[in-house]
C-alpha cells in the first residue's frame, strides 16, 4: 500500500520489502560516481578478497540510499528527517539484499512516523539495521 497522508499509516505496519540491484556493475558505477573507486573493494571480488574482505562490498552510503528508496516507494510524499544505521556485517555485491521496515511510532501532532529499518541477505542474516524519522503530510 502506498501512503499519501499520515492518516494512511498504521502502527506496526510493515512496509513492502524492496530488493535493489546490488550487481557488481551497479556497485562499481556507484563507487565511481561517489569517488570510492580505485581500491578494488567496491569494484572487484578478487581484489576485495585480497584485502581480507569476503568479496566486493556495497558501499554503506549506497545501502542508505536503498533504504531511502524503500521509504519513498511506501510514502512518496514524505520527507525523511533522519536515518541512523548500524552496519553489523558487509552487504556484498552480487548477493540479494532484502530491505524491510516497520512503523514503530506515530507522532500525530508532529506529523512524524518512526521506522525500524533492516537490510538482510538471502540467508536472512541482518547486515544493517537502523531507524528513520519520516514526516508525512496530514
Amino acid at each position: 500500500m502506498t501512503v499519501q497522508t499520515l492518516a494512511d499509516v498504521e502502527f506496526g505496519e510493515e512496509l513492502p520489502t524492496f530488493t535493489p540491484g546490488t550487481d557488481l556493475d551497479n556497485v562499481r558505477e556507484f563507487a565511481t560516481a561517489v569517488g570510492y573507486a580505485g581500491g578494488g573493494r567496491f569494484e572487484d571480488h578478487e581484489k576485495a578478497r585480497a584485502q581480507g574482505l569476503p568479496g566486493a562490498l556495497v558501499p554503506g552510503i549506497m545501502g542508505m540510499g536503498f533504504l531511502t528508496t524503500l521509504i519513498h516507494r511506501w510514502a512518496p510524499t514524505s520527507t525523511i528527517r533522519q536515518i541512523d544505521t548500524v552496519f553489523r556485517a558487509p552487504v556484498l555485491a552480487d548477493h540479494n539484499a532484502v530491505l524491510s521496515a516497520v512503523v514503530t511510532d506515530i507522532e500525530e501532532d508532529e506529523g512524524l512516523v518512526h521506522l525500524d529499518l533492516t537490510i538482510k541477505n538471502d540467508a536472512d542474516e541482518t547486515r544493517v539495521f537502523g531507524t528513520a524519522t519520516v514526516e508525512i503530510p496530514a
